[in-house]
């Protein structure tokens, strides 16, 4: 009875592992949104935040996680933006440290603003995570578009973000 049971919680895990490696997030489409967030953290995501900006897309862009160290001036010229676009629409936040704290960052920030839709950026193995804590933390009536930056991550990657999922989601079930 006990190794049945168990037998069936380590096939619901790996069956559930399999579902989330094959059918990771893909990029958007040509979707307008008030603003877009962009999580620091991996390749891609950052250029895919200043072009959807650029394509009129979005008419703002935050940017979570930024090192404190980093200053504006240096963020530019390391993700090629021009300074008319780093004056007029994009925000550096400097508070987070992991995905959750992502999104209260993104939340505090979006306080100051009147948008109805954010585009959610962040890479194609991350996006499961990083929507569900910030469900948690954006307001309900706020209609996030995420958008994947496509990746070929390595199957410790895919195993390792899996499970931090898992643990988000009991995180977010317990009261709190």
């Amino acid at each position: 009875m006990i190794l049945r049971f168990f037998a069936t919680v380590v096939m619901i895990y790996a069956l559930g592992f399999l579902a989330f490696a094959v059918a990771l997030p893909r990029p958007t489409s040509n979707t307008p949104t008030d603003a877009v967030i962009v999580l620091t953290g991996g390749p891609g995501r950052i250029a895919r935040g200043v072009e959807v900006v650029e394509k009129g897309l979005a008419k703002e862009m935050f940017v979570s996680g930024v090192d404190p160290e980093v200053k504006p001036q240096e963020f530019a010229a390391e993700f090629n933006v021009s300074p008319r676009l780093m004056q007029c629409c994009v925000t550096l936040g400097y508070l987070a440290v992991d995905t959750r704290s992502n999104a209260g960052e993104v939340a505090q920030w979006l306080e100051e603003h009147d948008f109805s839709s954010v585009r959610l950026v962040t890479t194609d193995w991350h996006m499961a995570r990083a929507g569900s804590e910030f469900s948690e933390a954006l307001p309900e009536n706020l209609q996030v578009v995420k958008d994947a930056v496509r990746s070929q991550p390595e199957l410790k990657t895919l195993f390792l973000e899996y499970n931090k999922l898992i643990a988000a989601a009991i995180s977010q079930g317990l009261p709190g």
